[in-house]
């Protein structure tokens, strides 16, 4: 997996009924665009993400 700012990262829930969880990339800090990747979540929230096989990058 590989981001760049800019990009959202989409985590599909994990359950029947769940809602998806979309987050816009802030900073990449692996190397080469790998995780962790700090994103910013629509209301406001920031948190350092290790995306699991769940997840997928949606470039900008």
């Amino acid at each position: 997996m590989r981001a760049q700012p800019g990009d959202r990262l989409h985590v599909h829930g994990r359950t029947v009924g769940d809602p998806d969880d979309v987050a816009e990339v802030v900073e990449v800090r692996g190397e080469g665009g790998a995780p962790p990747y700090l994103v910013r979540h629509a209301d406001g929230r920031e948190a350092l993400i290790f995306p699991g096989p769940d997840a997928e990058v949606e470039t900008a």
